[in-house]
């Protein structure tokens, strides 16, 4: 589908209506499903039908691809400006092969429970074309309704304002209200049970965890709503549910409106972790309600998401904590770019997608890191926190519902701001809104983390304590851990992990002095843990390596340690073979080809 002036792919700026989109399925345990579809789509002036297939590319499905099954028609035009086409395809039962990179199918075995299989789609970046014909670009939103129909003993959820059970055939349906675009639309089934934990919020889960979900989460949803609401204006979703998803899923969290999908990992035990969900709090403004128009302008959902995210954990937990995750967040960039070379093209914050290029490469600490300090340096121009909240409101109810590029979002910045547009912020040389879009490297802004001081000195202290080559242990023990927060003490591995390889038998020390860290559940200090283990060599605890692949395949996790034993010793890439053939059915097929990427480089080369 594409306009008479501009082509619909990758960067797209006119839009059509998608007006509704209509589905039923029929789950089916075999791992397969039937069903049919109605699409019904509006065109705007001077647009036409184009057959350009393109498996995976930002171009839409072409209809001539979503009739193959059977024929669409377009009724009278209702007017001058626009036609109405209806699209219906009945779909036969579809085969796992075809879908199996948008739609998860695990065995029994794969679930935390053990007893049922379970399914799921995962549809960001471009997957969800391959679970039901759309327009798979986020710069169409369009409603959508569902009737789902499940075996006895499963239940179904779905990213949707409406949810209603018929008990007699155990059909689920659903309608989401607001337009969003398709990779927002996300369903689930397996044996899942609910628990209310705020007005307006529940958690799901398998039931050997939902007590675990609720006592980790229940009040501190609705605090973390409402701190987004007084700084973000109104939100519009209704409820704001979290499903905790098998141990595969890749992601630590996805944003799928009304019930966000997120990783067991934040099951932490001690709520140390329930911050994380204050990320995908802040997609229901950006992401959701304010959407990139094309996966090259990823920054917009993501730097302006974190942004918010800080803002809120400001609110709710001061500034030096937050000032604290931040810098954890700042050595994750320079860890990234030191692994990548910071000229890479993926480290602009306008990426080229062009044929060939997977939007889902897009997926790394650039557009979430970078993109916070560019919205930052926004923020620093304006000089004034107050007034950058109320631009924050004003920007999201200018763009609510929309699809929009970074120039779209700057230009809306210097007219909210017009005396700075006057001073020509948008080219002081160095800062150039230019350079920080289509510049690759590190960002040329880094906001002030110096209220974080307080809490990073004594961890940048005690590293450097670690790192000496004859160990002061009258003067580690004198720093008392153990009323350290998570982020603190994340903070203080990462500082170990830059100084590492540390001196013999330093490792192994430390191991024993920490058994808090070394042995921690928690799967942030789990991560850094494992890091340390593979760049000092330390084989003794391998083992614990192996146990955290073994038990979770979330990428942010699963990638870095697979890349930290590719570049390190022969038995630490030995581990890596071992432990990929024994846990790649277990793994999202995303993070798969990741992995499977660095074991096909050259060792030490990743």
């Amino acid at each position: 589908l594409s306009s008479g002036d501009k082509g619909l792919g990758v960067g797209c700026t006119s839009r059509g209506e998608l007006d509704q989109f209509t589905a039923v399925l029929n789950y089916l345990v075999g791992f397969g499903y039937t069903g049919k579809w109605s699409i019904i789509i509006w065109l705007c002036p001077g647009w036409t039908l184009s057959k350009q297939p393109r498996r995976r590319s930002l171009s839409f499905i072409p209809l001539a691809f979503l009739c193959s099954t059977g024929p669409f028609h377009t009724p009278a035009i209702k007017s001058t400006c626009s036609a109405k086409i209806q699209v219906k395809s009945p779909i036969p039962h579809m085969k796992l092969s075809l879908i199996s990179h948008q739609v998860c199918w695990l065995t029994p075995e794969q679930t935390a429970g053990k007893q049922k299989p379970y399914m799921y789609t995962q549809g960001q970046a471009v997957l969800n074309r391959s679970f039901f014909p759309g327009f798979d670009t986020p710069a169409v939103k369009s409603t959508y309704s569902a009737t789902i129909k499940v075996p006895e003993g499963f239940t179904a959820v779905m990213s949707a304002t409406t949810w209603e059970k018929q008990e007699k055939d155990n059909t689920f349906t659903f309608k989401m209200s607001q337009p969003i675009p398709s990779y927002l639309i996300a369903l689930a089934v397996g044996d899942i049970v609910s628990a209310e934990v705020g007005p307006r919020s529940r958690v799901w889960a398998e039931p050997c965890l939902i007590e675990a979900a609720k006592k980790e989460y229940d009040g501190v949803i609705e605090e973390f709503l409402a701190v987004g609401e007084k700084l973000f204006g109104p939100y519009v979703w209704g409820r704001y549910d979290v499903l905790f998803m098998p141990p595969s899923f890749p992601f630590g969290g996805m944003e799928n409106p009304c019930i966000t999908f997120v990783t067991p990992c934040l099951l932490a035990g001690d709520r140390s972790l329930v911050d994380v969900v204050i990320h995908e709090i802040s997609h229901s403004w950006f992401g959701n309600l304010v959407t990139n128009a094309n996966w090259g302008e990823f920054w917009l959902n993501e730097g302006f998401t974190m942004y918010a995210q800080r803002r809120i954990s400001t609110v709710v937990y001061g500034a030096a904590y937050t000032c604290l995750e931040a810098a954890t967040g700042r050595a994750l960039l320079r860890q990234h770019m030191d692994n990548t070379g910071e000229d890479h093209p993926l480290n602009k914050l306008r990426v080229k997608i062009e044929q060939g290029v997977n939007p889902d490469d897009t997926y790394n600490e650039t557009p979430y890191e970078k993109g916070y300090c560019f919205v930052s340096y926004l923020a620093h121009l304006v000089g004034d926190q107050s007034k950058f909240d109320a631009f924050l409101q004003a920007y999201v109810n200018q763009f609510k519902f929309q699809s929009i590029m970074a120039d779209d979002a700057l230009e809306f910045f210097l007219e909210y701001f017009p005396e700075l547009k006057k001073k020509g912020v948008a080219t002081i040389p160095g800062f150039e809104f230019d350079r920080w879009l289509n510049t690759p490297g590190w960002p040329p802004y880094l906001p002030d983390l110096s209220p974080g001081e307080t809490l990073m000195k004594p961890a940048e202290e005690l590293a450097e304590l670690w790192a000496a080559s004859s160990l002061n242990m009258e003067a580690i023990k004198a720093v008392d851990v153990s009323a350290w927060k998570t982020y603190q003490l994340i903070f203080f591995l990462d500082k170990i992990l830059q100084k590492s390889p540390l001196p013999d038998t330093n490792v192994a020390k430390l191991s024993e002095t920490y058994p808090k860290i070394s042995k921690a559940q928690n799967a942030e200090l789990r991560l850094r843990w494992c890091q340390i283990v593979l760049k000092n060599n330390h084989e003794p605890e391998f083992g614990k390596v192996k146990d955290f692949l073994h038990s979770q395949g979330k990428q942010k996790y699963t990638v870095p340690i697979y890349r930290a034993m590719w570049s390190g010793s022969e038995s630490a890439r030995a581990l890596a073979v071992e432990t990929f053939s024994a846990t790649a059915p277990q793994l999202h097929v995303n993070v798969q080809n990741y992995v499977k990427k660095i074991l096909a480089s050259e060792p030490g080369g990743t």
